[in-house]
């Protein structure tokens, strides 16, 4: 039986459904759909282009992996990524002692879980720094993109702040 979520922005008042990709990433459904409900602060994409995100510390008992890979997500994906924290420390990324990131060679410093909504066309996981971002594509929106979109690109052009990014299970 199929499972959906709801994304939501909670500060503006839009939310959209999308369906988890269980046959094609079942271990990253299983570790999100197990920690649900998610929300943290919202980031607005700088590389990707049509993406809004948020940085969450580690949730999953263990790690999935790489499963359902993409470099190019289209409209709709819900992806999900690990970095270390020397992938995202650097301080040119902006992002505020808030966020779940530790300095670089920090001791004890765990992984940030990334997980984000692309809702744009022409997205591109490359980064400078990193090269090739591939992520998990672990579920796509069924319903509610439009709305959503609209929401995001007032993220981009209005700013984040204050803005919270949230995962729940989808309640009828």
């Amino acid at each position: 039986m199929a499972r959906f979520i709801t994304v939501s922005l909670d500060k503006r008042g839009v939310s959209c459904t999308a369906k988890l990709l269980d046959e094609a990433a079942p271990r990253t459904c299983a570790a999100v759909w197990e920690a649900l409900p998610l929300a943290g602060q919202v980031y607005h994409g700088k590389y990707a282009r049509n993406e809004i995100y948020n940085l969450l510390p580690p949730f999953a008992a263990a790690e999935p992996g790489k499963e359902n890979t993409t470099v190019t997500p289209i409209p709709g994906d819900l992806c999900y990524f690990t970095f270390g924290q020397d992938d995202l420390g650097n301080p040119a990324y902006g992002y505020e002692e808030t966020a779940a990131i530790s300095s670089p060679g920090e001791a004890g410093a765990e992984p940030v879980i990334d997980l984000a909504l692309f809702y744009g066309r022409n997205n591109l996981l490359i980064n400078g720094d990193q090269g090739w971002v591939p992520g998990n594509v672990f579920g796509t929106v069924v319903e509610g993109l439009e709305e959503m979109a609209a929401a995001c690109q007032s993220i981009w052009m209005d700013g984040a702040r204050g803005e919270t990014l949230a995962f729940a299970r989808f309640e009828r």
